[in-house]
């Protein structure tokens, strides 16, 4: 008689699963990368550069989740409706890498703009000796290879223009989100009257939704040469837009998850050092603070928060927990999770056999899964 199947084999074989899906994403940077140091060789840089960049690459582009760039492989084996040839998978595992060396560039400059101490459990590379502001120039470097590896492997597709246009404008949007969290937030000056969740909101659209998820999704549409537009059952779809309406909703969820975690994780858990309240961040946690707190509360935090000392960070998170911040928490997880859901359904899904050209449900929902009840 056969044994039976436990749970726990049954999710011994998913981690496994899972394992192997990063491993074979992983192969692929090492391809790359070893491509990205060969072009620097053949421009005749010397010994010394080469390796420094190779360094920062492998310090700064492969050691996180990989959830953005694994998110386009993902996306373009849904949209086919199949699995992918080794050269459809290198090409997706390719712009699935762009987008983790888009997010390398602005961490870079982003923790030295925030004077970070810790980013995925180890220095930032701006603190390593001997770094130091060259961080800046090693941040454009991490940009510039983005560039150079759409030329190399997508430069004779129909769609290269657009893979282009995605990237220098998710860029600019970026950068507009990180202009407002600098200018609403300075280190140096707490005023929490600039504060406000719709000045978050946009924050998190800019700063975090378009780059983390819907320019994953974007250009794997492109590379399966989704339309601007079409027509399912008789009604007109904008796949791009309708992509858009949900992909927004999903990163806010996403960076509030961030703003949470960021002040009830432990370093452990999150891979680094919680600093929002020291750094004066515009946070979800303060604004819902903020929006809550009484006259007297208030000046808790008027007094307490963004100051670099320990005593008065363990003061707020101690309101914090006063206003009960973990249950508001809980409370809009999962109104976001349902309203998430509900957009998706909205997607009209295509008949059994209809693989290619059309938007698809199950894109969203892989999106939702990976972070639903994240704890890191």
């Amino acid at each position: 008689m056969p044994n039976p199947i436990t749970p726990t084999a049954i999710s011994m074989s998913t981690i496994d699963i899972k394992q192997q899906r990063r491993k074979k994403f992983e192969n692929v940077f090492i391809r790359i990368r070893d491509e990205l140091i060969e072009h620097m060789k053949a421009e005749k840089m010397p010994q010394d550069a080469v390796e420094w960049f190779h360094r920062n690459l492998d310090f700064n582009v492969p050691g996180g989740k990989l959830n953005r760039g694994m998110s386009v492989v993902d996306s373009v084996e849904i949209l086919r409706g199949r699995q992918l040839s080794d050269d459809e998978y290198f090409k997706a595992a390719v712009l699935g890498w762009c987008i983790e060396l888009f997010q390398a560039y602005f961490l870079v400059a982003d923790d030295m703009m925030d004077q970070s101490i810790t980013r995925r459990g180890q220095p930032c590379w701006y603190r390593l000796e001997s770094v130091g502001n060259i961080a800046i120039n090693d941040a454009f470097m991490l940009e510039g290879a983005i560039y150079h590896l759409l030329k190399k492997y997508f430069r004779s597709e129909t769609y290269y223009v657009h893979l282009l246009e995605l990237f220098h404008e998710t860029t600019y949007q970026t950068e507009m989100g990180q202009l407002v969290d600098l200018i609403t937030a300075p280190e140096d000056h707490v005023d929490l009257s600039k504060f406000s969740l719709e000045k978050h909101a946009f924050i998190v659209q800019y700063k975090t939704a378009y780059y983390s998820f819907y320019l994953s999704v974007a250009l794997a549409m492109r590379v399966c040469g989704m339309p601007e537009m079409y027509t399912l059952n008789g009604q007109t779809i904008e796949p791009y837009k309708l992509a858009l309406s949900i992909l927004l909703p999903l990163g806010e969820y996403f960076q509030i998850q961030d703003d949470f975690l960021d002040y009830a994780g432990t370093p452990e858990q999150i891979g680094k050092i919680g600093t929002d309240i020291m750094d004066n961040k515009c946070s979800w946690c303060v604004n819902i603070a903020l929006s809550v707190a009484t006259p007297a509360q208030r000046k808790v935090l008027d007094e307490n928060y963004g100051q670099k000392d320990a005593a008065k960070e363990a003061t707020i998170k101690a309101l914090y927990e006063e206003l009960g911040l973990r249950e508001r928490y809980a409370v809009y997880e999962e109104s976001a999770k349902e309203r998430i859901d509900e957009l998706i359904e909205q997607i009209p899904e295509p008949d059994a056999g209809v693989h290619e050209g059309v938007l698809r449900r199950a894109v969203f929902t892989s999106f939702l899964n990976k972070i639903y009840k994240r704890t890191k």
